[in-house]
């Protein structure tokens, strides 16, 4: 199974490290497991969507939506845990020769240490193991910390949206190229079968 191929695992009965706060603790990527999202995934999913990637825009990923895209065959539904703890997700659409980078966000304790990276390293190679040409994504302009992070691992922008958002903010398109797409040889010009 192509999950068996890329996770890297960790001791089940290692714990988040703990402030006295509650809060949690700064973590390491090495820490994070990742693997593939459960139905019982969606409901964490969804809040961190409406609270880390549609926070003032409505929030479309609700759990059952989540849920749809978990069990959707044509998607990777990806989740980071330390621990028990959901600390990351990324969900990804596949097609014959694109792949769509639906949705990505990790909680603000794991922001900064390397979890997007290995998730996106993941689903990169994923992508190119599935045969896929291109990864497309869709950000917001003011997300500048997004912008970075995708210029840095190799997208280039390619489109600005106004109005993308809900008819209120400008979306930033960004490609990555995996391979050279498949050429489609065009068709010769029709003649009548020669007598």
């Amino acid at each position: 199974m192509v999950e068996d191929a890329f996770l890297r695992n960790r001791p089940r009965n290692s714990k988040p490290d703990r402030l006295l706060d509650g809060t949690m603790a700064s973590v390491n990527s090495q820490d994070i497991t990742l693997q593939l999202a459960g139905r019982g995934d969606a409901q964490a999913i969804a809040a961190m969507s409406r609270d880390l990637i549609e926070s003032g825009l409505g929030w479309e990923y609700r759990p059952e939506r989540i849920r749809a895209m978990i069990a959707d065959r044509d998607m990777v539904t990806l989740v980071a845990r330390d621990g028990d703890l959901l600390i990351g997700f990324a969900v990804m659409s596949f097609g014959d020769e694109h792949a769509h980078l639906v949705l990505m966000a990790v909680r603000p304790a794991g922001q900064r240490r390397g979890i997007a990276r290995r998730m996106t390293d993941w689903l990169l190679e994923t992508a190119a193991t599935a045969g896929v040409a291109s990864i497309h994504l869709e950000l917001r302009a003011l997300n500048k910390d997004a912008h970075a992070f995708y210029r840095a691992i190799g997208f280039t922008e390619t489109l600005r949206l106004p109005g993308y958002y809900r008819g209120r903010e400008t979306a930033v398109r960004m490609i990555r190229v995996l391979r050279p797409p498949k050429i489609v040889p065009q068709p010769l010009p029709w003649r009548p079968p020669s007598r």
